[in-house]
C-alpha cells in the first residue's frame, strides 16, 4: 500500500541477513570470518538488487521503507530463534516436528473457529494440494534447520535467500521471459557471494 513490491520485497529479504549476521556476531558470539561476514553482505546486496528499481529516479516512500526494515527485522528474529532452537534441541528432526505439530495444532483451531464445519469441506476439495504443498514446506524447513546445526546462523540465512537466483534463471531459461542487465549483474553478485562462502 506504501510502495512497490518489487522495491519492498527485495529490500526486506536482502537485509534480513545482514541483521542476522550482527546479531549473530554481537549477540551470539558466533565466529563469522571477514570472508564469511563479506559472503553474506555480498549477497544481500544481490538480493535488493535483483528486483529494485536503481537509476530510475524513482525514490522509495519513507513508510515504504520503515516496513520493508520492520519486516527485515522481524524475518531476522524468526530466522534467530529458529537457528538457537535448532542448536539447543541437538535434533533437527525433533525440532522441526514438534515445531510443526504445534503450528498445525494452532493453526487447526484457528481455522475451526472462524470458519466452523465449513473448514472439512473447503479441506476435502484441497487435500492433495494441501498435502503435497505441506510435505514440501515441511521438507524446506527441515533442510534449514538441519544446515543451522552445522553452521552459523548468518551464513544459512543468507544461503536460503538465493532462491531469488533459480527463481530468475527458471523465468528466464524456463519461462522465457527477459532479464534486465542490473537482474544479471545482481545474480552474478549472488553467486559471487555463495562462492565466497566456500574460501
Amino acid at each position: 500500500a506504501h510502495g512497490d513490491m518489487s522495491q519492498v520485497y527485495p529490500l526486506a529479504r536482502g537485509a534480513a541477513p545482514l541483521i542476522v549476521a550482527l546479531a549473530g556476531i554481537f549477540l551470539l558470539q558466533e565466529n563469522l570470518t571477514a570472508t564469511k561476514f563479506a559472503a553474506v553482505c555480498v549477497i544481500g546486496l544481490g538480493v535488493m538488487m535483483m528486483s529494485s528499481k536503481l537509476g530510475t529516479g524513482q525514490a522509495m516512500p519513507r513508510k515504504a521503507l520503515l516496513f520493508a526494515l520492520g519486516t527485515a527485522l522481524f524475518t531476522a528474529s524468526y530466522t534467530l530463534v529458529d537457528g538457537v532452537g535448532a542448536q539447543l534441541s541437538g535434533t533437527a528432526s525433533g525440532f522441526t516436528l514438534w515445531m510443526f505439530v504445534g503450528d498445525g495444532v494452532l493453526m487447526t483451531i484457528y481455522a475451526l473457529l472462524m470458519r466452523g464445519r465449513g473448514l472439512f469441506a473447503a479441506a476435502r476439495g484441497n487435500l492433495l494440494r494441501g498435502t503435497a504443498a505441506g510435505a514440501l514446506s515441511l521438507g524446506s524447513y527441515w533442510i534449514a534447520i538441519w544446515a543451522f546445526t552445522l553452521a552459523p546462523i548468518a551464513l544459512v540465512a543468507a544461503l536460503r535467500e538465493t532462491s531469488v537466483l533459480f527463481a530468475m534463471l527458471i523465468a528466464v531459461f524456463w519461462l522465457g521471459e527477459k532479464a534486465s542487465p542490473q537482474r544479471w549483474l545482481a545474480a552474478g553478485l549472488i553467486l559471487a557471494g555463495i562462492v565466497l562462502m566456500r574460501l
